[in-house]
């Protein structure tokens, strides 16, 4: 898409001429001080809070943390903790205007042009694959996510900065400048090999706009030779081509609404960028892949704060807001738009995340609206993942055939969520703090991952298995529900000859949940039902949240409290999630409905 269009129009004639600026510089007085209240409010209150920091030390042992006692987080609290308190000095600095104490700024800029390499413990990856090594290479520039970013943020304070900086020294922005071509810009220019780049390897995800929206960035505020940029946008544009060609025609990510952000947000990023740097000139906001990839968010967003969570997706997901309504404006859609206005643009909240100067500046300089609501559908199937969301009377069923081969995969082929008034009854527990385990072959080893904390059965004790292979068959979407055989999720110890599991909701707000098992010998069946509340066993019925679970025959039952300790999944889900266990006896042939209906609802329905 992108490169049949620079075909016709090449990237050197479309570039604006002269210097391309993204944002007023701080001696801009007049849209500094244009800001809103709130949002200076919220710069000041974010420049106190990281002013009683100490930018952290970073240490060779904390780096190889990861390869010795599987912590990310060891290398990666601090590494952002740094780059957090630079964005704050530096936004507290343009907003009190030119002529303040530099020291912060500059004791931060100093020290990450010091750090041996941007990349993540986790990510220290030379070309292809995990290089193995417990320590980065400083002759061998990796590019992953955050070294990209990092030179993102340092060319944004560039940007706002740049006189500022000079007056204190010349070797500031000097240094800035050397450490972001070697590290960033030419290892993009040379390279072929890292795998996000879709040359070795044509299986990509978020990674490739990711880094693909800050090094154009970067490149944009540093290059002025208009060959030497065009080449680097054109070059940029064949790898989103290449990561376009993986993504499904109606633009659902396997990875989750908590991923958008860093892939069809950060597809955004790049589409933003195009448009800037050719004064309009090179848009695609008609593209129907285009619009489907931005459209995701409001595709699956349940109600108040909650998402559709398979994978690696976190239930309540902090969204960005500015990119909601910008993405909504761009392509005509208003319920992006009513989405994104629930987000303040929050300097404080954004940079609790990784954090994304160029999104939370975006966000301060973008026009205020006032929030909307928008109703979502009442019915909806993105095929390409074999999801389907139902609304009624209330009630909010969400079910999924898909393969257990997705980007972030869980082992998940047939589960389900049930939301009563947009609040979770049974759920997904959802992401947790990534590990070396998370991304490495004891993946499966973490409980958050396995399908025996899912909503699907275990078989005789079998779980569903890892890979593309293990998924659902002869899926149907129904006008009120989704059928799909799930045995092929299944690896062959589980002796399955078929397990049709079909899904219903019905008009008043009852859903159902039939399951017909064929064995090729006799083994109990144990459905899982994961709960948001702690349930209470009532005779045969296992009530929670104030709905009910009722089998079509007596089941042995057994509850499980779920402790949540994981510090990401407590934002989600603080407290405990409950595990019910409802078990039949041996049989060949499983023939079983569940009936899920509100206490509310007379037990005849």
């Amino acid at each position: 898409m992108f490169m049949e269009s620079l075909s016709v129009h090449p990237m050197k004639t479309l570039l604006s001429p002269g210097p391309i600026r993204l944002f007023p510089a701080i001696r801009d007085r007049s849209r500094w001080e244009a800001l809103p209240e709130g949002r200076k409010q919220s710069i000041r209150e974010a420049a106190s809070f990281y002013q009683k920091m100490e930018y952290p030390i970073l240490k060779a042992t904390q780096f190889m943390a990861f390869s010795k006692t599987n912590s990310r987080t060891a290398w990666e609290d601090p590494y952002f903790a740094r780059r957090r308190k630079l964005i704050a000095a530096v936004l507290d600095i343009c907003l009190r205007g030119a002529g303040q104490d530099l020291d912060e700024v500059v004791d931060g800029i100093w020290m990450i042009c010091e750090e041996t390499s941007w990349v993540l413990s986790a990510h220290n990856v030379d070309g292809e694959a995990f290089s193995g090594a417990v320590l980065p290479d400083v002759d061998n520039p990796v590019i992953d996510l955050f070294a990209a970013q990092t030179g993102m943020i340092l060319s944004l304070i560039l940007e706002l900065l740049s006189d500022e900086l000079d007056a204190v020294s010349p070797l500031i922005r000097r240094r800035m400048e050397r450490e972001m071509e070697l590290r960033i810009l030419q290892p993009f220019e040379r390279r072929d090999d890292f795998w996000w780049m879709g040359v070795v390897r044509q299986d990509l995800n978020n990674w490739t706009p990711w880094i693909v929206s800050n090094v154009m960035l970067t490149a944009v505020v540093l290059i002025r030779d208009p060959g030497r940029l065009a080449n680097i946008l054109t070059r940029s544009c064949r790898m989103l081509d290449r990561y376009l060609a993986c993504m499904p025609e109606d633009g659902g990510c396997d990875e989750g609404a908590a991923y958008w952000g860093m892939a069809g947000g950060a597809l955004l990023d790049c589409l933003d960028l195009l448009e800037r740097v050719s004064d309009g000139k090179l848009t695609f906001w008609n593209h129907e892949k285009i619009r489907g990839i931005l459209l995701y968010p409001s595709r699956v967003w349940i109600a108040g704060r909650w998402f559709v969570n398979f994978a690696d997706c976190d239930a309540a997901p902090d969204m960005y807001g500015e990119r909601l309504r910008f993405a909504g404006h761009k392509i005509g859609s208003p319920e992006m738009i009513a989405l994104g206005s629930a987000y303040p643009d929050d300097a404080s909240r954004l940079l609790a995340d990784t954090p994304q100067f160029w999104r939370i500046l975006n966000a301060l300089f973008s026009p205020p609206e006032p929030e909307t609501a928008f109703a979502p559908p009442a019915d909806l199937c993105l095929e390409s993942l074999q999801l389907r969301i139902l609304r009624r009377a209330g009630t909010t069923l969400v079910c999924k055939g898909g393969s257990n081969g997705d980007s972030h995969n869980h082992n998940d082929v047939g589960s389900f969520m049930l939301y009563d008034q947009g609040e979770p009854i049974i759920i997904d527990a959802g992401n947790m703090v990534y590990t070396r385990k998370t991304f490495s072959e004891e993946r499966y080893t973490l409980w958050n991952t396995r399908s025996m904390y899912h909503n699907v059965p275990l078989i005789g004790g079998t779980e569903q298995a890892a890979g593309r292979e293990y998924a659902a068959a002869e899926t149907q979407y129904l006008p009120d529900g989704l059928c799909c055989d799930i045995a092929g999720a299944y690896p062959a110890e589980a002796d399955i000859i078929r397990a049709y599991r079909s899904f219903r909701l019905e008009k008043n707000g009852t859903a159902s949940l039939k399951d017909e098992i064929r064995l090729k010998q006799e083994k109990p069946v144990t459905w899982v039902f994961l709960l948001r509340n702690e349930p209470t066993v009532d005779g045969n019925e296992v009530c929670s949240g104030g709905w009910r679970i009722v089998p079509s025959q007596r089941l042995k039952i057994e509850t499980e409290e779920i402790p949540v300790t994981d510090r990401r999944m407590a934002r989600n889900y603080p407290g405990s999630l409950w595990r019910v266990l409802l078990t039949a006896d041996a049989a060949k042939q499983h023939s079983l409905q569940f009936t899920l209906r509100s206490g509310t609802l007379p037990s005849s329905l």
